[in-house]
């Protein structure tokens, strides 16, 4: 079975626009004064019109051909959302260069194999924390010649001298395109739409990273789809905050931005994030599933320190919204009593919650990166977010499938985006193809060949259906989807997803393949649980000693039975409700390989690292004894240990929909 849309050029789109830097100097041509960018910087946001941006990258571009930078180099660009970083990938496109986003937050170690298998000759960092990496480790990176830095702050005595700052190389920049003034013009007249646009590296969760080549085409293709299909444009906001490694801040801060004109504001570090999206108050929005997850569980712990007639009018409201929130955002009917209590709750409850998440003037927001359960998926609709899911990949410059308003299901991912054709093979794997697919893998032609079918569909690996309304549904990966012993279909990001809902659970991995049950690894949220555990004084020195208190298994085991009650509704997987559970004396961590740097799990690692665990889950056994090498951020190693509590759940009888 297949679907597909139509073609998501726009008629009448100049065939000039056909790359980044042509976009940039388009907008600096038609709304100069528009602002571009803004950064906050020590409490206060700096502002960079489209004019004076073009102007910026023109600088650093040439200050780049200056260090020999040429077309078809790749330019490692390493560092939190900055404005800067951001003109480094149009400088280097400008030069016929591919920018190379890595992970800010990856120790130097993670960093030897892009760095090498890219073969970077010049990185632009951040500040002196990216440059201690680099330093650590270019003896094992001899290509690497130049390191450029923004933030000069603690680089006073660094006196290496492939060192530069990066504000005079920009300097130098502008001299040189003084003296050479139609050079620029005739590298950026050079580009074509099939040139690689960027290189950005796979999460790696089965093996080694891969260099996914996306050309200028492909990235503008899916940023024009998108905004024609969300109707963005010139006067939107958005705030750029996750890792400009990923795909989706390259296609949402960046394609899109170049495309529709829209202001990118970046916030003043990780830890002012919240605050800055109050301040800014942005229209269009996008976050993992995690994110809105937090922002859920900074909620909920908030209320439940509220006084007694808070708490009651929150819980009240939300009912109501639960009822007919959705229905009020689709503008669907709802009658009149409940049109009038949710415009109650929105004056006292979800206005001001809105107003608290930085989401009052958002239009338009998206999750994708993993699935969202379908409860956190509701209770943003329902207090009147239009949070919607897209689908895609790396691969697919995150652009797959996008939910129409109106046509919202909790339970899907959407219909296929504009330009996109989805297929459905005979072992259910999905299959896509489109304008918005990968030129190659960087020096991986077979890993190329193996991901493009004959047809020219790349394989996602993801499982899934195509529903009566043309939506496509998601189950799993399709690696990960097995079979319980009795037969029954075991999804367990599903069940995992299910099982984050609530908010005391930050990660759950679920194990039943090849078994006669389900059972499951717990990570508690220590903001969460915490929270709960000071209000009943219960005092804890750590998250090691408060995951073992019996009073927190409690806790954590009503959770998954209200899961299991749950899922017995639910006939495809009535038969993988959690049997058995722990709870880890560690969180899963990236620093430890445990998850990957965008926080999935690596399940395969997992389970062989915690193979005792699994195999005491299994075999009936009440506790077991476990010592684990965890890394710290300095680079040191320890371990921690603990005699680890298994304890059964109560599993219900599956019942139908119809009879509930």
């Amino acid at each position: 079975m297949a679907v597909s849309t139509a073609d998501s050029m726009p008629a009448g789109v100049p065939a000039a626009l056909d790359t980044f830097p042509r976009l940039l100097l388009a907008h600096a041509r038609t709304r100069p004064d528009r602002p571009a960018i803004r950064e906050k910087d020590l409490g206060i946001w700096q502002r960079w019109t489209w004019a004076e941006a073009a102007q910026e990258v023109r600088g650093m571009a040439c200050g780049l051909a200056e260090l020999g930078f040429k077309r078809g180099d790749r330019l490692a660009i390493i560092g939190d959302n900055r404005p800067r970083l951001y003109w480094a990938m149009c400088a280097a496109q400008m030069l016929g260069g591919i920018p190379v986003p890595m992970y800010q937050d990856a120790v130097a170690q993670e960093m030897i194999f892009v760095l090498q298998d890219a073969g970077i000759h010049i990185a632009i960092v951040e500040d002196q924390e990216q440059v201690d990496k680099l330093l650590e480790v270019k003896d094992q990176c001899p290509e690497l010649l130049h390191i450029i830095y923004d933030d000069p702050r603690g680089l006073r005595h660094y006196t290496q001298p492939f060192l530069h700052e990066l504000e005079g190389m920009i300097a130098g920049g502008k001299t040189y395109d003084k003296t050479h003034a139609s050079f620029l013009e005739q590298e950026i007249a050079v580009g074509r739409p099939d040139d690689v646009a960027i290189m950005l590296y796979t999460s790696g969760t089965t093996g080694k990273p891969k260099g996914v080549c996306q050309t200028h085409g492909a990235l503008i293709a899916a940023a024009r789809g998108g905004c024609s299909f969300d109707k963005l444009d010139e006067t939107g906001e958005i705030l750029s905050y996750l890792p400009m490694a990923w795909v989706g801040d390259n296609l949402f801060s960046y394609a899109q931005a170049l495309v529709a004109g829209f202001t990118v504001n970046c916030p003043e570090s990780s830890e002012t994030v919240v605050t800055d999206l109050r301040e800014i108050g942005p229209s269009y929005y996008f976050a993992p599933p995690r994110v809105f997850e937090n922002l859920l569980t900074q909620v909920m712990i908030r209320m439940e320190d509220a006084g007694t007639l808070k708490r009651k009018m929150f819980h009240y409201f939300m009912d109501v919204a639960k009822r007919c929130g959705a229905d009020v955002l689709d503008g669907k009917p709802v009658g009149g009593r409940d049109r009038l209590l949710y415009a109650l709750g929105d004056l006292f409850v979800y206005g001001p919650l809105k107003n608290v998440l930085g989401m009052s003037r958002i239009r338009v927001a998206y999750t994708a990166g993993a699935a969202i359960g379908p409860d956190l998926f509701r209770f943003y609709r329902s207090i009147g977010i239009n949070l919607k899911q897209l689908y895609g990949q790396t691969e697919t410059c995150a652009y797959v499938c996008l939910q129409p308003d109106g046509q919202i299901k909790l339970d899907s991912v959407g219909l296929p985006a504009p330009g996109v054709e989805i297929k459905i093979a005979d072992s259910g794997e999905i299959l896509v193809k489109g304008p918005m697919l990968l030129k190659e893998y960087y020096q991986r032609p077979d890993a190329t060949a193996e991901s493009i079918n004959a047809e020219g569909y790349f394989m996602t690996g993801d499982a899934g259906f195509i529903d009566e309304d043309g939506h496509l549904k998601i189950i799993d990966r399709a690696k990960d989807v097995g079979k319980l012993n009795n037969g029954a279909v075991f999804a367990p990001n599903y069940i995992e997803n299910k099982l984050k809902f609530f908010s005391y659970i930050k990660e759950a991995v679920a194990f039943g393949h090849h078994r006669d049950m389900a059972c499951a690894f717990i990570n508690i949220d220590i903001g969460a649980v915490g929270n709960w555990a000071e209000r009943r004084g219960m005092p804890y020195s750590g998250y090691n000693d408060l995951a073992g208190k019996s009073e927190v298994y409690e806790l954590i085991q009503e959770c998954i039975e209200q899961v299991n009650a749950d899922l017995a509704h639910d006939a495809m997987v009535a038969d993988t409700q959690i049997h058995r559970f722990l709870i880890l004396h560690k969180e899963l961590d990236p620093d430890d390989d445990e998850l990957t740097r965008t926080r999935k799990v690596r399940r395969n690692f997992v389970s062989e690292k915690y193979a005792v665990l699994i195999d005491a889950l299994y075999s009936g056994k009440a506790t077991q004894f476990i010592e684990t090498e965890v890394k710290f951020e300095d680079g040191r190693k320890g371990k921690v240990s603990a005699d680890l509590v298994i304890r059964d759940v109560k599993t219900f009888p599956a019942v139908s929909r119809r009879a509930a």
